[in-house]
């Protein structure tokens, strides 16, 4: 699933279509949410900055005015990707998978998606439905300033479960998918089993950064391709040939060089050093 670091990868690779005009919005088959608009209302609006929400690409539309004219949501769900094939090479024809194109007067965007859990989505602004639904229950973004230590440990404090789980629920921070949490968690010397409200203000501190280390780390890597993420130019990403414990069961840890351990948390599967994480 494309977490964080993908979408940023993604958004940053696609940035050639700022100030594109819409020439058309071709829909295939059915995706998560209906678009919410009708296509042909698009046509001959300029696409503004992208800009990232959690695991949302949120790309701003502007009449012939330059007044705004909407804001169109992109999700990858659990297997999608977006491909940038700059004109004139934008009239491919669409494959089975490929369920959104949108063609514009600098080349065309296309979402690809073989399980359909993806989505694109309108709304008039991002204050505005379903926009602010669907963004309302992120929590912080992972680099936002404000997201200060003393904050996370105090959100940390109101839960009693597991930290592993914690982190991938994107309520504490967004972005700390299953490799990264486990490599974050590792970063930081903290058992993935440890309640949240025992980590105290010093751990809570270091957790913090080792995910913003890690986030940053794999966004410069291009994310990771376990299976199929590539960014929108084909590339694909290599933080997995970095990782520090993901997918290493049994080998050496990379700190201690005893044998990385792998448990089920929430039906998701967890790696850590024993020696080198405490609860």
């Amino acid at each position: 699933m494309p977490e964080l670091p993908e979408v940023e990868v993604t958004r940053r690779s696609i940035g050639g279509i700022e100030g594109a005009r819409v020439q058309a919005l071709r829909l295939g088959k059915p995706l998560r949410w209906p678009l919410g608009q009708d296509p042909q209302q698009l046509a001959g609006q300029t696409i503004g900055p992208i800009d990232r929400r959690g695991k949302y690409l949120l790309m701003p539309l502007h009449d012939e005015a330059g007044q705004a004219a909407g804001l169109l949501l992109w999700h990858l769900g659990m297997s999608g990707s977006l491909a940038w094939r700059p004109a004139p090479h934008h009239q491919d024809s669409p494959g089975v998978h490929d369920h959104v194109d949108l063609h514009t007067d600098r080349g065309l965007l296309r979402l690809t998606d073989p399980r359909r859990f993806g989505a694109l989505v309108w709304a008039p602004h991002r204050q505005a439905d379903p926009a602010r639904k669907l963004l309302a229950g992120l929590g912080p973004e992972p680099f936002d300033p404000t997201l200060t230590e003393a904050a996370f440990h105090a959100a940390l404090q109101q839960r009693r479960g597991p930290i592993k789980p914690a982190l991938l629920s994107g309520e504490l921070v967004v972005g700390a998918g299953n490799i990264y949490a486990s490599d974050a968690l590792f970063e930081a010397g903290i058992d993935p089993r440890t309640p949240c409200c025992r980590i105290g203000p010093l751990r809570a501190g270091r957790l913090l950064a080792a995910v913003r280390r890690v986030l940053a780390e794999a966004i410069a890597a291009g994310g990771s391709t376990l299976k199929d993420f590539k960014d929108a130019h084909g590339s694909t990403g290599q933080y997995q040939d970095v990782v520090r414990v993901y997918g290493r069961e049994g080998q050496p840890c990379p700190r201690c060089g005893g044998a990385i351990r792998r448990i089920v948390q929430g039906q998701r599967a967890t790696y850590f050093c024993p020696a080198c994480q405490r609860r």
